[in-house]
């Protein structure tokens, strides 16, 4: 399943944003760059109740998502955008226990093209760079 549209990074300065300020995260067949969200809490509300951060969370846009893949990985265009899918799909499982403001760019790597229906392994590494990013909900 496609992501929806109001979840995709589109343009290219926000692709830019995420490459250029956002971090990295790499796996044996992802890499993962991940832009934090830009509204930040100040310290001197540390003492406020609990109900704040929720509704600060809650004015953040949602997650946005980009998948990139290069010719590197294969030349036809048929075995990139199954791989496109297939990461796409996972992405949109993993929705739920994301937290919302980020922007995240998956750059799939030459090495992905070489697994036979890897969507499995896709999602281990998924999961595995998404919580060293700390980027699901509860790791802020």
């Amino acid at each position: 399943m496609a992501l929806p549209k109001a979840y995709r990074l589109k343009s290219r300065k926000d692709f830019q944003a995420v490459f250029t300020e956002g971090i990295r995260r790499h796996g044996s067949h992802l890499t993962l760059r991940a832009l934090r969200p830009s509204a930040k809490t100040s310290s001197s509300q540390d003492t406020a109740p609990k109900m704040p951060p929720q509704t600060e969370r809650s004015h953040l846009p949602p997650v946005k998502i980009g998948i990139t893949i290069s010719t590197k990985v294969s030349k036809r265009a048929v075995v990139r955008n199954r791989i496109k899918r297939q990461i796409a799909a996972l992405m949109y499982g993993l929705l739920p226990k994301l937290s919302p403001g980020w922007r995240l760019v998956v750059v799939v790597k030459p090495t992905a093209a070489e697994l036979e229906c890897g969507s499995q392994q896709f999602l281990q590494e998924l999961e595995q760079l998404l919580a060293q990013a700390e980027v699901f909900n509860g790791h802020s």
